[in-house]
């Protein structure tokens, strides 16, 4: 007999949608509604957190959970039975925490993210709760060895770059601050993908990270709830003679939540991080199956799972743009329809209270049809008035952009909206025609701003903008940086500070030191600890006192030594993965993130060229080895970003080719970069690339983290550059090229080919580009590119920084034969990274913004 897996949805409406198939799934949904009294669970007692107890929970995982004997050698068993183990220590604090959130009724923030980048969960799982040495001991008793099952962990597929990254750093921030907040996302099945090298090129495939399943999660099937697409708008009269609306005739998928624990630091507080997956109402229908239809029998179940397939779908055709709106939908309206029925459980139908206990942080653009979202559900499901439900959607929505680049906006055409979510384009036009009355009183007979002001955007083909929609909801909107925000206020979104300057605020990002430094780096961080004591793990600006070692010869000794070990630890990765052989004693000038011409790898390029041609002409006096290393994935779609990939690795190629260079120069591209990568690549940096644009960066993460491991930044003045800077001091920062302000006024007048033809240095380069001396036997792949630098349009000018550029680079190799001073540099980036740990942003998020009190466990 075949059976549908079916699931219960708490709207009591939809469940009487749902055709049961079998007596078997109505058991479960009988099951899953029926509660136990609270007074007869017994609590277990405490686990034990010493090497023996968590090596007896290991085996017994290992021999009946997982019905492996001593005959099994696969890694994959091994790290499964020890994460079981530890997440039964991670249960017994999280149950306590939502015990304790529970019973204090206090004010909770849930913090909506497309993108939550992980990395691997074990080794920071068992450095919050303080048991690495315990664990290490427990299978070096049992003859295993914990690194390496520690390799058998997939990094999971949940994020891209640095959002995804920053929303993981702040969970981790939030528990250990012991602040009430939920993060909510999406369980995708594939990763964005797996990145390969082929011939130079980007090759990608599937990233099924989920493929040996994810021992960390646990499924909350008894949380299910309906999302709705499609369909039409029906509006009616109440028996009061209200005008009400309900959305019907949708086609429906359900969205089944799966949670991760997310521990703070050695305090006993485990948060949530909420991930929610798709599947169909009815998963299988067996009258199409017996009918001999089976590719049909299965079409909804299909289409429903495709929601949460894939991290970031190519929206270049019209049916991923309609996947990209399904998803974040999808997620909006699963959270918000949980943070709800929690409410009711509380205080039932009462919201006068709602907003003064909620808040919710909008992580990019992605998220932002939450605060439509909210309005339907008040309105439609909890029949509220306009007003009412207004004055509470304004009151907890914010904001959190995280570019400067409009293209990046979301923005929908209105036509896709209107088939996709009819109600909630409703929704939409009513609160745009009430704004723009709000517009029109302050700025009367304004059309042209209110047309930019609007959130529907006219013209032939009308788009709805996403990120207007959330500015108008949200009684907070923040940049990511002190010039990012100052860029929004004064361009971007101009009119919109203009009319509200107390929405607007800045919260400059951080990273989580506990991952970047104290476990990505442990040489460092004991290190640091001999000295100033552990404290800074927590209170990262305590860093400070590190530079009172700066002239301590023993200490930069030390720092030295580490360094080298974490270069060798690099070299190790880049040999494994590019088959490359480095000589860790050479300046390791790193540059990994996401391919993308604002970050101007190609200005990185044309600086390697320009190296080759100094060695290929003689000009190697007092030459500083150099190593330089690129990493990052491009987007399917994106054909300069895949081009500058190739262009990199094949004038890698030429030079690893040249033996006369080895002693000079090497290059290579780390394929499938990702946090594990990162985790090396970090501490094993000497010069840390921050190159774009002025004006173009947001914040940046990946600076703050080199800083942290005592990189020295080579960089402009962009994004969170500037705030590295002004900490460090000028010198102690490689800054090069023009300023924003300088950009935008450069623009009407710029002419790369003057610049070049000046430029004796750069007019080799080019040359040796449009010889085709790097691709010799492909026949002008690399014109796009060539025309593209030399194009008096070109928006990032790159051609503009080279001299610059290189010059700062210069320098920076001058000073690297000079280890004393060095080593000085490096220790007064690490002394001065305090700033950027997001413990210092989450404490001004919620100072500013949340307005939460913390709750110790």
């Amino acid at each position: 007999m075949i059976t549908s897996r079916k699931y219960y949805t708490n709207n009591s409406e939809a469940d009487t949608q749902i055709t049961e198939k079998s007596e078997r799934s109505i058991h479960r949904d009988t099951i899953l509604k029926q509660s136990m009294p609270v007074s007869s669970i017994t609590e277990l007692p405490p686990l034990g957190m010493n090497a023996k107890d968590i090596g007896e929970d290991y085996r017994r995982y290992f021999s009946y959970t997982l019905g492996r004997d001593k005959y099994c050698r696969s890694l994959h068993y091994s790290y499964n039975a020890l994460v079981l183990a530890l997440r039964d220590r991670l249960l017994e604090r999280w149950k306590k925490t939502r015990y304790t959130y529970h019973e204090s009724k206090c004010k909770r923030t849930y913090y909506l993210s497309l993108e939550f980048l992980m990395g691997r969960m074990l080794s920071n799982a068992m450095f919050n709760l303080g048991i690495v040495d315990e664990v290490s001991r427990g299978m070096r008793e049992l003859g295993l060895v914990l690194e390496e099952i520690s390799e058998a962990e997939h990094d999971a597929g949940l994020g891209n770059g640095g959002l995804g990254r920053l929303a993981a750093c702040f969970l981790d921030s939030c528990a250990t601050l012991q602040l009430p907040v939920m993060g909510y996302g999406i369980r995708y099945e594939y990763g964005m993908f797996r990145q390969y090298i082929e011939n130079g090129e980007q090759v990608e495939e599937p990233d099924h990270w989920l493929r040996d399943g994810n021992p960390w999660e646990l499924e909350r099937p008894e949380y299910t709830c309906r999302v709705q697409f499609g369909g039409r708008t029906e509006f009616y009269r109440s028996d009061d003679g209200r005008m009400l609306a309900r959305w019907v005739e949708t086609q429906d998928v359900l969205a089944v939540p799966y949670d991760i624990a997310i521990p703070g630091y050695r305090n006993g507080t485990v948060n949530t991080l909420r991930l929610w997956h798709s599947v169909a109402t009815d998963e299988f229908d067996l009258g199409e199956f017996n009918a001999g239809s089976y590719p049909e029998s299965i079409a909804s179940k299909n289409a429903a799972e495709c929601i949460t397939m894939v991290l970031y779908p190519n929206d270049a055709s019209e049916n991923g743009k309609v996947l990209r709106l399904k998803q974040q939908y999808f997620l909006a309206s699963a959270s918000l329809q949980d943070v709800i029925r929690h409410w009711v459980q509380l205080y039932g139908n009462d919201f006068s209270e709602f907003a003064g206990k909620n808040c919710f942080q909008m992580n990019d653009t992605h998220p932002t049809i939450a605060a439509a979202e909210l309005m339907r559900l008040l309105i439609d499901k909890h029949r509220m008035e306009w007003d009412a439900a207004w004055n509470i959607t304004r009151r907890v929505m914010a904001y959190t952009n995280h570019t400067l680049l409009p293209e990046a906006l979301e923005r929908w055409p209105l036509r896709m909206f209107k088939e996709l979510l009819p109600r909630l384009l409703d929704i939409i036009y009513e609160i745009n025609a009430r704004f723009i009355s709000e517009v029109a009183q302050r700025w009367p007979g304004d059309i042209e701003r209110q047309r930019r002001m609007s959130i529907i955007e006219e013209g032939h083909d009308p788009h709805v903008r996403m990120a207007h929609l959330a500015i108008v909801c949200s009684f907070s909107v923040n940049g990511v940086a002190a010039l990012h925000t100052k860029l929004l206020t004064e361009g971007l979104f101009r009119d919109f500070y203009e009319l509200w300057p107390e929405k607007f605020n800045n919260k400059t990002n951080g990273v989580t030191p506990r991952r970047w430094l104290a476990s990505a780096n442990d040489g460092l961080k004991r290190l640091i600890s001999e000295k100033i004591g552990d404290g800074w793990i927590t209170d990262l600006s305590q860093l400070h006192l590190l530079k009172e070692f700066v002239n301590d010869k023993e200490f930069c000794l030390h720092w030295r030594e580490i360094k080298q070990q974490n270069k060798k630890r690099l070299a190790a990765l880049v040999k494994a993965d590019c088959d490359i052989d480095i000589d860790p004693t050479a300046m390791f000038d790193v540059q990994v993130k996401r391919i993308h011409e604002y970050k101007r790898q190609l200005l990185n390029v044309l600086h390697v060229i320009h190296l080759y041609d100094r060695v290929k002409r003689g000009d190697v006096a007092n030459w500083t080895p150099r190593f330089v290393l690129f990493g990052g994935k491009a987007a399917p779609g994106y054909v300069m970003a895949k081009a500058i990939i190739k262009l990199i690795n094949n004038v890698a190629d030429v030079i690893n080719g040249d033996k006369k260079m080895h002693e000079y120069l090497k290059v290579a591209f780390l394929p499938n970069y990702r946090v594990t990568a990162m985790e090396i690549i970090a501490p094993g940096t000497d010069l840390s690339e921050q190159i774009s644009t002025a004006g173009k960066e947001a914040s940046g993460t990946g600076n703050m983290k080199f800083m942290m491991n005592g990189a020295l930044t080579i960089g402009t003045l962009d994004g969170a550059n500037i705030e590295i800077r002004e900490a460090v001091g000028d010198e102690n920062f490689f800054l090069f090229g023009l300023t924003a302000e300088e950009v935008a006024g450069l623009r009407k007048k710029y002419d790369p080919n003057a610049i070049i033809k000046a430029d004796e240095d750069l007019f080799r380069v080019i040359q040796l580009l449009a010889s085709g001396h790097f691709n010799q036997f492909e026949y002008k792949i690399f014109d796009n590119i060539i025309r593209s630098l030399t194009s008096p349009n070109d928006p990032w000018m790159t051609i503009a920084d080279f001299r610059s550029y290189v010059n700062a680079q210069k320098r920076a190799a001058e000073i690297y034969q000079d280890m004393k001073k060095w080593t000085k540099m490096s220790i007064l980036n690490t002394a001065f990274s305090g700033k950027f740990s997001t413990d210092r942003t989450i404490q001004e998020y919620n100072n500013d913004i949340w307005k939460m009190t913390p709750i110790p466990v």
